[in-house]
């Protein structure tokens, strides 16, 4: 088992009538999400859920980690939350949603 360790694991996922390929995410970066859902409920925090799928995009997506935060705003709201439950469910964290 131990030559598994790091193995990246890609699944590709429908997004604006495209694919984009998501890797499954380890245990340290499930953590680190879970630590993002925390402060993104806060009402103290200025971290939002917009800076919160954005954040599970970069980390999850292959090649989403070098888009700006202006070209972020220029995908639709609702194609984002599809991808970030997309995520989720790929990851073993969210209810199952089709592709």
């Amino acid at each position: 088992m131990k030559h598994l360790v790091g193995k990246k694991i890609i699944e590709k996922v429908s997004f604006m009538n495209d694919e984009v390929e998501v890797k499954k995410l380890t245990v340290s970066e499930v953590l680190y999400i879970q630590e993002l859902i925390k402060k993104s409920q806060n009402k103290k925090s200025d971290y939002d859920d917009i800076a919160l799928i954005k954040d599970v995009v970069r980390l999850s997506v292959i090649g989403a980690e070098e888009i700006t935060n202006e070209e972020f705003n220029e995908f639709p709201v609702g194609e984002l939350t599809a991808l970030s439950g997309n995520i989720l469910r790929i990851a073993g964290l969210g209810e199952t949603v089709g592709n």
